[in-house]
C-alpha cells in the first residue's frame, strides 16, 4: 500500500509564505507526476501544479510567479512554496502522485492540508 503525508499548512498573513511538502511511502517503484490541488468551500477542486518524472512543470494561471513546485524523486516528496498569498489562495491543499508499486500504477492523493491566507 502507498501513503501520502502532507505537511507546512497553516495560517498566514497577506502577502506571507508557507512551503507544503508531501511524502510518500510504501511499496514503490517509481513515481511519474506529482501535482497539488486545492479546494476551497464551496467550490471544486482544481490543478494548482504539476510536475512530470522528467521535471516538466505546470502551473494556474492564478499561481503562475507566485508558486513553485519541486520533487525531491530519491525521497518520494513534493513540495510547493507559496509565496504572495492573498486571501484567495485559502483552502485545504492536496497532493498527488502517479505511482507504479508493487501492485501496478495508480494515483494517490494526501489527506490536504489546510491554508489560511487572513489579516
Amino acid at each position: 500500500q502507498v501513503q501520502l503525508v502532507e505537511s507546512g499548512g497553516g495560517l498566514v498573513q497577506p502577502g506571507g509564505s508557507l512551503r507544503l511538502s508531501c511524502a510518500a511511502s510504501g511499496s514503490i517503484l517509481s513515481i511519474y507526476a506529482m501535482g497539488w490541488y486545492r479546494q476551497a468551500p464551496g467550490k471544486q477542486r482544481e490543478l494548482v501544479a504539476i510536475i512530470t518524472n522528467l521535471g516538466t512543470t505546470n502551473y494556474a494561471d492564478s499561481v503562475k510567479g507566485r508558486f513553485t513546485i519541486a520533487r525531491d524523486s530519491a525521497k518520494s516528496t513534493v513540495y510547493l512554496q507559496l509565496n504572495s498569498l492573498n486571501p484567495e489562495d485559502t483552502a485545504v491543499y492536496y497532493c498527488e502522485m502517479d505511482v507504479v508499486s508493487l501492485i501496478g500504477r495508480s494515483g494517490y492523493w494526501g489527506q490536504g492540508t489546510q491554508v489560511t491566507v487572513s489579516s
